[in-house]
C-alpha cells in the first residue's frame, strides 16, 4: 500500500496537506486526500483489480444523487487511466456532461491490491452541471463498481455499484490541519466514552451518559486539546457528540450514574444540559488544540463535578446488533495557562416553539436578538 498511497510516488510536484478515510465496509476503505489537487483510493477485495471502477461525487444538499457533479474514473488493462464528467438528474444513471469538462485525471495505477486515481478539479466551475466546492463542510458521495465503463457506447455504459457506496461530509476548502495524536504523547488524560453501547435499530437515537469530574487531580488542571474517539467501524453511525457541563448543584448516586436514551433519563439530566464544553459533528477535526495561552479547568475547586456525554447516532438502515464505544479524550498539559477556557453558545433555542418551519415555503428567516442586559449577565468582565 505504501507505494502507491504515497504521493511523491505519484507525482512529485504535489503536496498533499490533509487526508480522510472514507470506509464502506470492514473489508473495503476508500483513502482520500485533499488539497486543490486530490487523490483516490480503494483496497481491493476478493475481485480482480482491473475490475474497480472508483466514483466520487460532489452533493448540492443532502447526500443523495439527485443533482450530484459526478466523477468517474478506472484504470484499464493496459494501464491507461480513464475519467468522466457526469451528472444525475435523478434515479438513473449519471450521464456524460457534454457542457464542459471540469474533472481531469493526472495519473493513475493498480498495484498490491490498491486502485489509485490522482485527478482535479476547479472549486468552481460554472458550470449547470457541476456543484461548486464550497467553504465549509461539502457532502461527498464514493462508490465504487465491479465492472470497467464500456467506451464503445455513448453513454459508457456504467453499471449500478448496489450497496457499494458511501457518504461523508468533509471541509474540502480552508481546511486547518490538526495536530497528530503523537504531539500530546506521554501526556495525562482522561476519557468521557459509551461503553459497548448497543446501538438501537432506529433511525436515530440520542444516547446519554452521565460522567463524574476526573478525581486523580487534586489541584485544577488544564486540558490543552482534546480529541474525539469515533469507532472505526461506527463511523457511518456517529452524526456528533456533545459533552456538557452540570450544573454545580446537580448531584447523583456514584454508584448508579444515569445511562441510556436521553429522552428516558432527562429527568434525571435536565440540569446538565445547558453548558455544552465540547460540541463535534461530522466533517470536524477529530482533534482540537486550544489556543497557547488558555485550557479548560478540570479538578481543584472547578466547581463542574459531574458531565453529560450524549451521543447522537443515525441509523437509515435500521443497522442491528452494532457495538459503540466512541466518545472523546481530554489532554491534560503540563503547567497552567494563563486563563480558563470558556464556551459562548448563543442563537434561538432549538425547540419546537422557536424554530418550526412551515411547511411548503422556499425560504424561511428566524431572527434571533440578544439583549445587552444579557450579556452583562452571563459574561462577568473577569
Amino acid at each position: 500500500m505504501n507505494d502507491i498511497y504515497n504521493p511523491t510516488k505519484l507525482n512529485n510536484s504535489q503536496l498533499y496537506l490533509n487526508e480522510d478515510v472514507l470506509k464502506i465496509d470492514d473489508d473495503d476503505y476508500y483513502y482520500y486526500e485533499k488539497t486543490s489537487y486530490y487523490q483516490f483510493l480503494i483496497k481491493t477485495s476478493g475481485y480482480q483489480i482491473r475490475a474497480k471502477r472508483l466514483i466520487l461525487t460532489i452533493d448540492p444538499l443532502t447526500g443523495g444523487m439527485r443533482g450530484a457533479d459526478i466523477g468517474v474514473g478506472w484504470v484499464d488493462l493496459a494501464g491507461i487511466v480513464h475519467f468522466q464528467d457526469r451528472h444525475a438528474f435523478g434515479m438513473s444513471p449519471p450521464v456524460i456532461d457534454n457542457t464542459t469538462t471540469d474533472w481531469f485525471p493526472l495519473q493513475g495505477r493498480e498495484q498490491n491490491g490498491w486502485t489509485s486515481i490522482q485527478f482535479k478539479r476547479l472549486l468552481d466551475t460554472c458550470d449547470s452541471m457541476d456543484v461548486p466546492i464550497k467553504s465549509g463542510t461539502n457532502i461527498l458521495i464514493f462508490a465504487y463498481g465491479l465492472v470497467d465503463p464500456d467506451l464503445s457506447r455513448s453513454d459508457g455504459d456504467i453499471s449500478y455499484h448496489d450497496t457499494r457506496r458511501g457518504t461523508r461530509m468533509i471541509p474540502l476548502r480552508s481546511y486547518g490541519n490538526p495536530p497528530s495524536e503523537e504531539k500530546f504523547a506521554g501526556l495525562d488524560s482522561f476519557e468521557f466514552r459509551a461503553l459497548n453501547y448497543r446501538v438501537p435499530s432506529e433511525e436515530s437515537t440520542y444516547y446519554c451518559k452521565v460522567y463524574k469530574a476526573p478525581t486523580q487531580f487534586l489541584t485544577k488542571q488544564h486540558a490543552i486539546a482534546h480529541q474525539v474517539l469515533v469507532d472505526s467501524t461506527n463511523r457511518d453511525l456517529v452524526h456528533h457528540l456533545v459533552v456538557y457541563e452540570c450544573d454545580p448543584a446537580a448531584t447523583f448516586d456514584d454508584a448508579n450514574l444515569p445511562d441510556d436514551v436521553c429522552d428516558n433519563v432527562y429527568a434525571h439530566v435536565h440540569m446538565c444540559m445547558s453548558n455544552s464544553a465540547i460540541v463535534w459533528a461530522v466533517g470536524g477535526d477529530d482533534i482540537e488544540e486550544f489556543a497557547e495561552e488558555a485550557g479548560y479547568p478540570v479538578g481543584g475547586d472547578f466547581p463542574v463535578k459531574y458531565y453529560v456525554l450524549e451521543m447522537h447516532y443515525d441509523n437509515p438502515k435500521r443497522a442491528l446488533n452494532r457495538i459503540d464505544s466512541s466518545g472523546v479524550r481530554f489532554y491534560i498539559g503540563e503547567k497552567l495557562r494563563q486563563h480558563d477556557l470558556g464556551f459562548l453558545s448563543f442563537g434561538t433555542g432549538p425547540s419546537p416553539g422557536s424554530l418550526a418551519i412551515p411547511p411548503q415555503v422556499n425560504r424561511f428567516l428566524i431572527d434571533s436578538y440578544c439583549s445587552p442586559r444579557a450579556t452583562q449577565v452571563s459574561i462577568q468582565h473577569n
